[in-house]
Order: C-alpha cells, then structure tokens, then sequence
C-alpha cells in the first residue's frame, strides 16, 4: 500500500468486501438455511479475508474487551473511568459477552464455512490450509477467554443442522488445535493455488507455513501445567517442521490497518487505536508497566511513554507533546497508580513553555504518562504473531522444558528482546531503537540464572502491548509479570479474574449445553479457570 492507485484499489476492495460480508454476517447466515443456491455464491477467500480484518477490526469487541477489561487489568493502560472494570475488578458481565456475541456470528461463521466449502477441492488446496489455519487463530481468543466453547458443531447448521451445539472440553479443542496446524501446515504448497488477496501475507505460502508452525509453539506452550510432555513434543516438532519458524521481523503476523476512523461498521481502521482515541479522556500508563522500563533502564522508557497538554474536548493527535520538560522536572515521568482514578494521586503543577512561548503550569492529567499516539494511529498495524514473541516463547520452552531449539535461552532472550524493541517502528511515526542503545540493554539485563522465566515472560509482557487478550493469556499460563491485585471500595473482587463468563443469550437458548460446561468449573464466575489454567 505504497502507491496511490494500490491503495485506492485496497481502499474500494476492503470498503465492498466489508459492506457484502457483513451483511451476511449479520444475518448468522440465515440465507444458508433458506437458499442454498444463493448461498454457494460465496466466494470463501472472501469469508477468509473478512475473519482477517474482523479480528483486529471490530471495534465493539476491541472497545469493551481489550480496552475497557484486559488491558486496564493487565496493568499496562488504566486510570480513566472507563478503565474501571478491568482496572479495578468492577463487574460487568455484558463486556465480557461481546466477545463471545460478536465473534460467533461473524467471523467464526464465516471462516468455518470458508473450511467448509474449500475441503477437498483440488483447487483450493492452499486456501483450505490457510482457512483452517485462521479457524485456529480464531477459536483460540474465544477459548483462551471463556474455556470450554462450542466449536465442533459451532457456525455449521447448514451442514449439520445442529442449531443448539455442544460445549466442546478445552482439552479435546486445544489437541484439534495442535493436530490442525500441524495438518494445515503440511498441507501449504507453493506450487499449487494462490490466495493473493488474503490479509495477513499476501498468499505467501512461506510465511503461512511460518506462522502456523508459530502458533503452534504459542498454543503448546499453554499446556506446561496440564501436559508438559506433550507441550514438549509439539513444540519440538512445531520448531522443526517444514518451513520453520519466524526467524525476523519481517516475518511479523500483522494487519496493515488503513487511516480511516474506525466507526463500528468499517473495519478497515485499527480497532484497538479507535478504541483508545475516541474516548473523551486518554487512558494513563500504569506504574507498573512504566516502573519496568524506569527499573531496567529499557531504552523504550525514551519512546512509548510521553506527557501531552490536554485540550478539550479532547482531540489526541492535536496536542502539545512537554515529555521533555516533564521528564527534566523534579517531578519525573508518572504513571497513575494500578487501581486508581486518574484524578486520585494528584500531581503538579510543573511550569513548561510551550512552542508559542507560553508558559503553562501543567497538572495531573498533562503530567501522568500516556502512550506515544503514534501507537494509537488509525493506521496502526495490529500485530497477532510476531518475531519477537516466538523467540521469548522459544526462550520459555528452553528453560521450562529443557528443549533444545536451535540455541541456548539466552540466545533466544537476547533475539526476542531486540526484535520486540525494533518492532516498534513498524507503526506510523514509530521509534527507531538505536542498536547501541539495545546493546546497552541486554548487557545490563542478562538472563540471569533463577529469574530466567520472569525476565523472560516479563519481556513478553512489554512485546504483547496492546494486544489485551494474549497479555492475559500469557499472564495466566507463565504467572508473569507477578502481578499483585489492587482493589478498591467498588471492586467486586479482591483477586485478579481469570475467565470471561457465558452470555446471557446462550443460558437462555442453549441451556443444556451451556449448563454441562459450567458443572465442569462448577460456577460461571469470572474468577474461575480455564482448562489449561490450572492452579
């Protein structure tokens, strides 16, 4: 998307494919129960490359389940009212139903069709492995979040004509999971059908071999509590299979969003930006994610966090970045406090000089860190699997497991930590890292023998910024960063959750079904635990 006219055509192609499949979507298929004729029209790279720009495009799932929960509750981004649930441990079981009401009948339906009309079609060869490679992806945010889900019969009443599915167990989902990539991957040939409209790599049977083979180690390294022994063979054969692993940042996973405000119907922009910079307050750094950086002398404490003179109402990317002379002022850079109002803690004022001349005594809100808005661009890339991940991921299974994968944990620490810091350029207006200043780091913060897994799985914390889901996974399967929970007088919980409850919808119209996965947890409650979450 270099090029005016390239990006016209992405521009028109995304805009039709949009309005086409969502109105599909949002029917849940109906039209496959009624008019099978109609219905095979359907082109399923269509429904692929919906499921594609759905994840990381639908703002009503990103607002409330990322933004409002996960992050705030991960302790990266809080303070503003909005924040409170997932900041503070306030209960509101609708935002943990969007997710589920959202994903179910759009992009699950679809990319389950999508497998579907693909199986067995000589011609199709490539796009039924990248289909059900992205039927992978998929369910695992769904699972990761709620436990136990339908996913067998799930999106598949036209073929199946079961319209109240089972709760499949998340054991018997995570081994489909495993057998899946594995069987997708093999399946990838270069020689055979191109899929060059897809989202993610542009029908690069390379790089799909790459990630499948990636998440595979992401997702079998969730069963180190359940199962070691087979997290251990998974990994092993994921890291040697045909094709590899990523191995640089040019490998990343990534939605390359477009710069158009994200208004709940068009996916084209970056949810997760939208759903930060619509609000009427910016989000604060927490202090505990700003303290990692101060603590270690992480050089992207000079890049992710800056100080901006508010305006009102707010318009973030029209304000006046004094980062600078905070910083220099005996004050410091600040974060708000994890379970705390921004107005709580009030700090300031502290006199700046603007860019006219002015002075202007700054206060609390200008003072407390932000995140640099260039993270939160409407054309922001969404990153789902990167480098610097899987070399953190592969860093943890050495040291856990004692595998052996191609080099030594330290090795893999030191790659995983110099690709996380680079990729932040990868975002419009993005830092560019020096590498003297990366070296600095990693010289003063070696993997150091006892704490291998909290450095290691802390560094995970900072590479997964922004992407809440996968922060509170790898939170929940590694016990890191630690945490300590912070409730206040309107906390409905002293302790961090560990689940998303079931929604209202499906205790009313799948009743029996619903009710046999909770008897296996033994309540619906936010605090209980996932399968492969054991205690």
């Amino acid at each position: 998307m270099t090029d005016m006219n390239t990006k016209s055509n992405h521009s028109m192609r995304y805009i039709l494919l949009a309005l086409l499949l969502l109105i599909s979507a949002c029917s849940k298929f109906g039209d496959l129960n009624t008019d099978p004729t109609k219905s095979s029209k359907i082109n399923p790279e269509n429904q692929l490359i919906f499921a594609q720009l759905w994840f990381s495009g639908d703002l009503s799932t990103q607002e409330r389940t990322n933004s409002i929960v996960l992050m705030p509750m991960m302790q990266q981004l809080g303070a503003a009212y909005y924040a409170r649930v997932g900041g503070m441990y306030i209960k509101d079981i609708t935002r943990m139903w969007v997710m589920w009401e959202n994903s179910y009948q759009n992009d699950v339906v679809n990319i389950v069709d999508a497998v579907e009309r693909t199986n067995g079609v000589a011609s199709k060869t490539n796009l039924n492995a990248i289909c059900r490679i992205m039927k992978v992806y998929t369910f695992a945010r769904l699972t990761d979040l709620y436990g136990d889900i339908p996913y067998s019969q799930a999106g598949s009443a036209f073929y199946t004509q079961v319209k109240r599915p089972v709760y499949d167990q998340q054991q018997d989902i995570y081994n489909n999971f495993l057998e899946e990539l594995k069987a997708a991957s093999a399946q990838l040939d270069p020689a055979k059908d191109k899929v060059s409209n897809e989202i993610f790599y542009k029908g690069d049977i390379a790089a799909w071999k790459k990630f499948a083979n990636s998440l595979r180690i992401r997702l079998a390294l969730r069963l180190v509590k359940r199962d070691a022994e087979k997290a251990k063979k998974e990994i092993q054969e994921a890291f040697n299979a045909d094709g590899g692993v990523m191995i640089s940042n040019a490998d990343n996973c990534m939605t390359k969003h477009m710069d158009i405000q994200n208004n709940y119907s068009d996916l084209r922009g970056n949810s997760v930006s939208a759903a930060i910079n619509q609000q009427s307050a910016m989000p604060k750094l927490v202090t505990t994610f700003l303290d990692q950086l101060k603590n270690t002398n992480d050089p992207r404490i000079n890049y992710i966090p800056r100080c901006y003179k508010q305006n009102v109402p707010l318009k973030p990317f029209e304000r006046e970045d004094i980062t600078a002379q905070v910083r220099a002022s005996v004050l410091g850079l600040v974060g708000s406090k994890p379970g705390k109002y921004v107005y709580e803690d009030w700090v300031g004022p502290v006199t700046v000089k603007l860019a006219n001349g002015a002075n202007y005594n700054a206060v609390n809100g200008d003072l407390k860190c932000e995140m640099n808005t260039c993270f939160m661009r409407n054309n922001a890339p969404f990153l789902h699997l990167t480098y610097a991940e899987v070399e953190l991921l592969l860093a943890d299974a050495s040291v856990r497991l004692g595998l052996t994968l191609g080099a030594d944990a330290a090795t893999h620490y030191q790659k995983g930590v110099e690709a996380a810091m680079k990729q932040l350029s990868l975002y419009p207006g993005g830092p560019v890292i020096p590498d003297a200043e990366i070296a600095d780091f990693l010289t003063n913060n070696p993997l150091q023998p006892g704490t291998e897994l909290k450095q290691i799985n802390n560094q995970l914390w900072i590479a997964l910024m922004l992407n809440g889901p996968e922060l509170f996974a790898n939170w929940r399967r590694s016990g890191y960063p630690e945490l300590v929970a912070t409730p206040n007088n309107e906390s409905t919980s002293l302790t961090i959750p560990r689940r998303f409850q079931y929604p209202l919808s499906e205790k009313e119209q799948n009743k029996v079904n619903v009710q046999a996965a909770i008897d296996r947890i033994g309540e619906d409650d936010w605090l209980k635990r996932v399968w492969w979450d054991k205690e």
